[in-house]
C-alpha cells in the first residue's frame, strides 16, 4: 500500500497541487472573508484535475497490472485524497491564526477562523468524501458525475452552515461571538468534526471497495 501511495504522490499528483494549499490558503488573510471558500478550492481544482490526470495516464490499467489487491488500490487512493485535504486544512489554519492576530478587533459577518470553524471544514470534507469516493469507484474511471455531486454536497453543507451561522444567534455567538473564547467548546467542535471526518471517510472507503470489486476492467 505504501508503494501505491508513493506512486500516486510522485507520478499521479501534479506538484502544483502541493503548492495550491499555500497559494489558496493565503486567502485566509483577507479580513472578514467567506473562509469556507478556501478549503473548497481543493474540491473545485485539485480533485477534478487530479482524477483527469489519472484517466489520461491510464492509471487504472497500469495499477491493476501490478501485484496488488483492489482493496489496497482503493485504500491508497483514499489515503492520497486525505493527505491533500489535511494539507489544505492545516495550512489554512496557520493562515487563520495569523489573521486572528492581525485583526484582533475585527467584526465578522461570516464565520471567524477559530477552532470551531475548522471542525465544520472537516465535516464538509467528510461529506465530500462520502459522496465522491463511492460514486467514483462504481467505475473507477468516470469522475465527472462523482465530482459534480460531491462538490454540490460540500457546497450545500457550507452554504446551510453559514446561513445558520448568520441567522441563528446561538451559532453566531458560538463561532464568532463570545463562544470563541470558550476553549472547551471550540476544541469539542473541532474534535467532533475530526471524528465525523474519519468516520465518513472510512464508510466511503468500505463502500468503494465493495463497488470496485465488481468493476470489470478491460
Amino acid at each position: 500500500m505504501y508503494n501505491l501511495v508513493m506512486k500516486d504522490l510522485k507520478l499521479g499528483v501534479n506538484p502544483m497541487f502541493f503548492l495550491l494549499p499555500i497559494l489558496m490558503g493565503a486567502l485566509m488573510l483577507v479580513p472578514g472573508w467567506l473562509y469556507f471558500l478556501v478549503p473548497l478550492y481543493f474540491c473545485w481544482i485539485t480533485i477534478p484535475n487530479m482524477f483527469a490526470g489519472f484517466r489520461t495516464q491510464n492509471d487504472l490499467i497500469f495499477t491493476t497490472m501490478m501485484p496488488v489487491s483492489r482493496k489496497d488500490i482503493v485504500k491508497a487512493r483514499v489515503f492520497v485524497i486525505v493527505i491533500l485535504e489535511i494539507l489544505h486544512l492545516v495550512i489554512a489554519m496557520i493562515y487563520g491564526m495569523i489573521t486572528i492576530r492581525l485583526y484582533p478587533h475585527l467584526i465578522y459577518y461570516f464565520f471567524a477562523p477559530h477552532m470551531g470553524f475548522w471542525g465544520l471544514c472537516f465535516v464538509m470534507f467528510a461529506i465530500f468524501n462520502l459522496v465522491f469516493v463511492p460514486m467514483y469507484y462504481k467505475t473507477a474511471y468516470k469522475y465527472g458525475g462523482a465530482t459534480i455531486s460531491s462538490i454540490t454536497a460540500a457546497m450545500l453543507f457550507a452554504g446551510v452552515a453559514q446561513w445558520l451561522g448568520i441567522q441563528n444567534s446561538f451559532l453566531s455567538d458560538t463561532f464568532k461571538g463570545t463562544g470563541v473564547d470558550n476553549m472547551a467548546l471550540q476544541i469539542t467542535i473541532l474534535i467532533a468534526g475530526i471524528v465525523i471526518y474519519i468516520a465518513f471517510t472510512m464508510i466511503a472507503y468500505r463502500i468503494a471497495v465493495k463497488r470496485f470489486l465488481k468493476v470489470e476492467i478491460i
